[in-house]
Protein backbone atom coordinates (compact mmCIF):
# COMPACT_ATOMS: atom_id res chain seq x y z
CA UNK A 1 0.00 0.00 0.00
CA UNK A 2 1.23 3.22 -1.14
CA UNK A 3 2.40 5.41 2.15
CA UNK A 4 0.58 9.04 1.14
CA UNK A 5 1.47 10.69 4.33
CA UNK A 6 3.88 13.20 2.52
CA UNK A 7 1.65 14.60 0.47
CA UNK A 8 -1.48 14.43 3.07
CA UNK A 9 -1.81 18.44 3.18
CA UNK A 10 -2.47 18.31 -0.92
CA UNK A 11 -4.46 14.60 -0.74
CA UNK A 12 -6.61 15.03 1.89
CA UNK A 13 -9.41 12.44 1.03
CA UNK A 14 -10.64 9.38 2.30
CA UNK A 15 -9.87 5.80 0.80
CA UNK A 16 -12.55 3.59 -0.64
CA UNK A 17 -11.83 0.15 -1.91
CA UNK A 18 -13.96 -1.72 -4.26
CA UNK A 19 -13.01 -5.39 -4.89
CA UNK A 20 -13.27 -6.40 -8.62
CA UNK A 21 -11.70 -9.83 -9.03
CA UNK A 22 -10.07 -10.18 -5.80
CA UNK A 23 -8.17 -6.69 -6.38
CA UNK A 24 -8.62 -3.79 -4.49
CA UNK A 25 -9.70 -0.89 -6.87
CA UNK A 26 -9.07 2.42 -4.86
CA UNK A 27 -11.53 5.94 -5.15
CA UNK A 28 -12.40 9.25 -3.80
CA UNK A 29 -16.64 9.42 -2.80
CA UNK A 30 -16.42 12.90 -1.47
CA UNK A 31 -19.40 15.46 -0.86
CA UNK A 32 -22.68 15.29 -1.69
CA UNK A 33 -25.07 16.21 -4.18
CA UNK A 34 -26.00 15.33 -7.90
CA UNK A 35 -22.43 13.29 -8.94
CA UNK A 36 -19.44 14.37 -10.62
CA UNK A 37 -16.96 11.89 -11.78
CA UNK A 38 -13.26 12.31 -12.86
CA UNK A 39 -11.32 9.73 -15.38
CA UNK A 40 -7.81 10.59 -15.54
CA UNK A 41 -5.09 9.03 -17.68
CA UNK A 42 -1.75 7.60 -17.70
CA UNK A 43 0.87 8.16 -15.51
CA UNK A 44 -1.75 10.25 -13.21
CA UNK A 45 -3.95 9.30 -10.79
CA UNK A 46 -6.80 10.62 -8.60
CA UNK A 47 -4.16 13.12 -7.05
CA UNK A 48 -4.36 14.53 -10.78
CA UNK A 49 -8.11 16.35 -9.59
CA UNK A 50 -7.17 17.00 -6.27
CA UNK A 51 -8.16 20.78 -6.33
CA UNK A 52 -10.80 20.32 -8.33
CA UNK A 53 -12.09 17.59 -6.10
CA UNK A 54 -11.92 20.19 -3.30
CA UNK A 55 -13.91 22.69 -5.08
CA UNK A 56 -16.84 20.73 -6.72
CA UNK A 57 -17.52 18.22 -3.37
CA UNK A 58 -18.92 21.34 -1.60
CA UNK A 59 -21.99 21.11 -3.64
CA UNK A 60 -21.87 17.41 -5.37
CA UNK A 61 -20.78 13.83 -5.04
CA UNK A 62 -17.50 13.72 -6.46
CA UNK A 63 -16.25 10.20 -7.34
CA UNK A 64 -12.64 9.86 -8.31
CA UNK A 65 -11.30 6.54 -8.88
CA UNK A 66 -7.77 5.03 -9.54
CA UNK A 67 -7.52 2.43 -12.45
CA UNK A 68 -6.47 -0.35 -11.84
CA UNK A 69 -2.82 -0.80 -11.36
CA UNK A 70 -2.52 2.96 -10.74
CA UNK A 71 -3.11 5.39 -7.43
CA UNK A 72 -3.78 3.62 -4.52
CA UNK A 73 -5.67 0.76 -6.45
CA UNK A 74 -4.07 -3.01 -6.27
CA UNK A 75 -1.26 -3.34 -8.64
CA UNK A 76 -1.01 -7.15 -9.94
CA UNK A 77 1.56 -8.42 -12.26
CA UNK A 78 -0.78 -10.73 -13.94
CA UNK A 79 -3.79 -8.43 -15.21
CA UNK A 80 -5.53 -7.86 -18.55
CA UNK A 81 -4.66 -4.11 -18.59
CA UNK A 82 -6.50 -3.34 -21.56
CA UNK A 83 -9.15 -0.46 -22.36
CA UNK A 84 -11.73 -2.70 -22.17
CA UNK A 85 -11.11 -3.70 -18.90
CA UNK A 86 -10.79 -0.37 -17.69
CA UNK A 87 -14.06 0.44 -19.19
CA UNK A 88 -15.63 -2.71 -17.31
CA UNK A 89 -13.97 -1.64 -14.08
CA UNK A 90 -15.66 1.62 -13.46
CA UNK A 91 -18.83 0.37 -15.02
CA UNK A 92 -18.53 -1.84 -12.03
CA UNK A 93 -17.69 0.87 -9.88
CA UNK A 94 -20.62 3.31 -10.74
CA UNK A 95 -23.34 1.20 -11.22
CA UNK A 96 -22.26 -0.13 -8.01
CA UNK A 97 -22.69 3.20 -6.26
CA UNK A 98 -26.03 3.57 -8.50
CA UNK A 99 -25.73 7.05 -9.90
CA UNK A 100 -27.94 9.05 -11.94
CA UNK A 101 -27.60 12.10 -13.32
CA UNK A 102 -23.32 12.19 -13.84
CA UNK A 103 -21.45 14.90 -14.71
CA UNK A 104 -18.82 13.19 -16.10
CA UNK A 105 -14.96 14.95 -16.54
CA UNK A 106 -12.18 13.30 -18.61
CA UNK A 107 -8.40 13.53 -18.92
CA UNK A 108 -5.64 11.81 -21.00
CA UNK A 109 -7.03 7.84 -21.22
CA UNK A 110 -9.62 8.52 -19.13
CA UNK A 111 -11.38 10.06 -22.71
CA UNK A 112 -11.89 6.51 -23.84
CA UNK A 113 -12.50 5.05 -20.29
CA UNK A 114 -14.99 7.49 -19.31
CA UNK A 115 -17.06 7.70 -22.64
CA UNK A 116 -16.41 3.82 -22.78
CA UNK A 117 -18.75 3.63 -19.92
CA UNK A 118 -20.86 6.57 -21.21
CA UNK A 119 -21.67 4.48 -24.15
CA UNK A 120 -23.09 1.78 -22.09
CA UNK A 121 -24.93 4.02 -19.90
CA UNK A 122 -25.57 7.34 -21.95
CA UNK A 123 -29.21 7.51 -19.78
CA UNK A 124 -26.74 8.36 -16.66
CA UNK A 125 -25.03 11.11 -18.85
CA UNK A 126 -26.15 14.54 -17.92
CA UNK A 127 -23.12 16.63 -18.78
CA UNK A 128 -19.53 16.39 -20.50
CA UNK A 129 -16.04 18.36 -19.31
CA UNK A 130 -13.70 17.00 -21.78
CA UNK A 131 -9.72 18.20 -21.00
CA UNK A 132 -6.93 17.03 -23.39
CA UNK A 133 -7.61 13.19 -24.21
CA UNK A 134 -9.08 11.47 -27.24
CA UNK A 135 -12.11 8.72 -27.68
CA UNK A 136 -11.65 7.79 -31.33
CA UNK A 137 -9.40 6.12 -33.51
CA UNK A 138 -5.72 8.03 -35.03
CA UNK A 139 -2.98 6.81 -36.77
CA UNK A 140 0.07 9.09 -35.46
CA UNK A 141 1.48 9.21 -31.79
CA UNK A 142 4.80 11.40 -31.20
CA UNK A 143 7.89 9.99 -30.82
CA UNK A 144 8.68 10.42 -27.27
CA UNK A 145 5.55 7.71 -27.11
CA UNK A 146 6.17 5.73 -29.71
CA UNK A 147 9.74 4.72 -27.99
CA UNK A 148 8.33 3.76 -25.12
CA UNK A 149 6.66 1.32 -27.25
CA UNK A 150 9.55 -0.37 -28.97
CA UNK A 151 9.72 -4.05 -27.43
CA UNK A 152 12.62 -4.79 -24.87
CA UNK A 153 13.40 -1.33 -24.76
CA UNK A 154 9.56 -0.22 -23.32
CA UNK A 155 10.28 -2.04 -20.11
CA UNK A 156 13.90 -0.63 -19.48
CA UNK A 157 12.68 3.00 -20.32
CA UNK A 158 8.91 2.72 -18.51
CA UNK A 159 9.74 0.22 -15.62
CA UNK A 160 13.05 0.12 -14.58
CA UNK A 161 14.41 3.74 -15.62
CA UNK A 162 11.00 5.57 -15.20
CA UNK A 163 10.91 7.92 -17.72
CA UNK A 164 7.38 7.84 -18.72
CA UNK A 165 6.62 9.40 -15.10
CA UNK A 166 9.85 11.63 -14.38
CA UNK A 167 9.67 13.16 -18.21
CA UNK A 168 5.86 13.59 -17.66
CA UNK A 169 6.66 16.34 -14.68
CA UNK A 170 9.00 18.54 -17.02
CA UNK A 171 7.24 18.06 -20.62
CA UNK A 172 3.49 18.18 -19.29
CA UNK A 173 3.69 22.02 -17.92
CA UNK A 174 4.33 25.35 -19.21
CA UNK A 175 5.02 26.18 -15.37
CA UNK A 176 7.33 24.50 -13.13
CA UNK A 177 5.68 21.94 -10.99
CA UNK A 178 6.16 22.37 -7.00
CA UNK A 179 8.39 19.74 -5.68
CA UNK A 180 6.00 18.24 -3.11
CA UNK A 181 3.44 18.11 -6.34
CA UNK A 182 6.11 16.07 -8.21
CA UNK A 183 6.27 13.62 -5.48
CA UNK A 184 2.68 13.05 -5.25
CA UNK A 185 2.68 12.14 -8.68
CA UNK A 186 5.64 9.72 -8.06
CA UNK A 187 4.55 8.04 -5.37
CA UNK A 188 2.37 5.09 -6.42
CA UNK A 189 5.15 4.50 -9.07
CA UNK A 190 7.90 3.77 -6.63
CA UNK A 191 9.37 1.19 -8.01
CA UNK A 192 9.58 -1.98 -10.89
CA UNK A 193 6.52 -3.64 -10.24
CA UNK A 194 4.54 -0.50 -9.26
CA UNK A 195 4.63 0.87 -12.89
CA UNK A 196 3.51 -2.63 -14.61
CA UNK A 197 -0.26 -0.40 -15.79
CA UNK A 198 1.77 2.72 -16.83
CA UNK A 199 3.33 0.40 -19.25
CA UNK A 200 0.55 -1.40 -20.35
CA UNK A 201 -1.38 1.90 -21.53
CA UNK A 202 1.32 2.71 -23.91
CA UNK A 203 1.56 -1.10 -25.17
CA UNK A 204 -1.85 -0.72 -25.38
CA UNK A 205 -2.34 2.09 -27.58
CA UNK A 206 -4.55 1.55 -30.21
CA UNK A 207 -2.55 2.29 -33.53
CA UNK A 208 -4.09 -0.34 -36.27
CA UNK A 209 -6.34 -2.63 -36.04
CA UNK A 210 -4.19 -5.64 -35.49
CA UNK A 211 -4.20 -4.12 -31.80
CA UNK A 212 -6.39 -5.70 -29.28
CA UNK A 213 -8.04 -2.94 -28.34
CA UNK A 214 -8.81 -1.23 -31.81
CA UNK A 215 -12.34 -2.07 -32.28
CA UNK A 216 -13.06 -1.50 -28.86
CA UNK A 217 -12.03 1.85 -29.49
CA UNK A 218 -13.51 2.57 -32.92
CA UNK A 219 -16.91 1.13 -31.04
CA UNK A 220 -16.73 3.87 -28.43
CA UNK A 221 -16.16 6.43 -31.32
CA UNK A 222 -18.81 5.59 -33.08
CA UNK A 223 -21.07 6.20 -29.81
CA UNK A 224 -19.43 9.62 -29.66
CA UNK A 225 -23.04 11.23 -31.67
CA UNK A 226 -25.31 9.89 -28.49
CA UNK A 227 -24.22 12.83 -26.62
CA UNK A 228 -24.15 15.90 -29.04
CA UNK A 229 -27.22 16.65 -27.24
CA UNK A 230 -25.88 17.06 -23.87
CA UNK A 231 -24.46 20.53 -22.25
CA UNK A 232 -20.46 19.69 -23.25
CA UNK A 233 -17.42 21.89 -21.91
CA UNK A 234 -14.15 21.02 -23.84
CA UNK A 235 -10.93 22.78 -21.85
CA UNK A 236 -7.93 22.23 -23.52
CA UNK A 237 -4.23 23.06 -22.83
CA UNK A 238 -3.29 24.84 -26.26
CA UNK A 239 0.56 23.89 -25.22
CA UNK A 240 0.30 19.88 -25.08
CA UNK A 241 2.50 18.39 -27.23
CA UNK A 242 0.91 15.29 -27.11
CA UNK A 243 -2.53 15.76 -27.23
CA UNK A 244 -2.42 18.54 -29.43
CA UNK A 245 -4.77 21.22 -31.14
CA UNK A 246 -5.38 19.08 -33.56
CA UNK A 247 -7.13 16.50 -31.52
CA UNK A 248 -8.87 19.56 -30.08
CA UNK A 249 -10.04 19.93 -33.88
CA UNK A 250 -11.79 16.04 -34.21
CA UNK A 251 -13.64 16.83 -30.68
CA UNK A 252 -14.99 19.91 -32.41
CA UNK A 253 -16.12 17.59 -35.08
CA UNK A 254 -18.14 15.08 -33.19
CA UNK A 255 -19.30 18.35 -30.33
CA UNK A 256 -20.12 20.86 -32.63
CA UNK A 257 -22.02 23.00 -30.27
CA UNK A 258 -19.32 22.31 -27.14
CA UNK A 259 -18.48 25.32 -25.42
CA UNK A 260 -14.88 25.58 -26.19
CA UNK A 261 -11.85 27.44 -23.11
CA UNK A 262 -8.67 26.83 -25.20
CA UNK A 263 -5.50 27.70 -22.63
CA UNK A 264 -2.92 29.21 -24.06
CA UNK A 265 -0.48 29.06 -21.20
CA UNK A 266 -1.24 25.17 -20.44
CA UNK A 267 0.11 21.93 -21.32
CA UNK A 268 -0.99 18.43 -20.55
CA UNK A 269 -1.38 18.81 -17.27
CA UNK A 270 -3.14 21.53 -17.47
CA UNK A 271 -4.68 21.54 -13.83
CA UNK A 272 -1.31 22.17 -12.79
CA UNK A 273 -0.33 24.94 -15.03
CA UNK A 274 -4.15 26.64 -14.78
CA UNK A 275 -5.97 25.01 -11.99
CA UNK A 276 -7.82 27.86 -10.24
CA UNK A 277 -9.14 28.66 -13.74
CA UNK A 278 -10.47 25.40 -15.08
CA UNK A 279 -11.97 25.14 -11.53
CA UNK A 280 -14.15 28.33 -12.28
CA UNK A 281 -14.91 27.24 -15.37
CA UNK A 282 -16.35 24.02 -14.18
CA UNK A 283 -18.01 25.25 -11.37
CA UNK A 284 -19.71 27.62 -13.84
CA UNK A 285 -20.72 25.29 -16.22
CA UNK A 286 -22.33 23.02 -13.55
CA UNK A 287 -24.46 26.62 -12.46
CA UNK A 288 -25.36 27.22 -16.01
CA UNK A 289 -26.78 23.13 -17.11
CA UNK A 290 -28.02 22.33 -13.41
Amino acid sequence: MTDITKIRELYPFKSNFMTINDHQYHYLNEGKGSPVVMVHGNPTWSFFFRNLVKRLSVNHQVIVPDHMGCGLSDKPQKYLYRLETHVENLENLLTSLKLENITLIVHDWGGAIGMGFAMRHSDLIKRIVIMNSAAFSFNWIPLRIALCRIPLLDDILVRKANVFVRAAQYMTTVKPIPDLVKLGYRLPYNNYANRIAILRFVQDIPMSPDDVSFEPLLEIEHGLWMFRGLPIAIIWGMKDWCFSPKILKRWKIYYPEAEIHELEHAGHYLMEDAGDEIDDIVEDFLQRYP
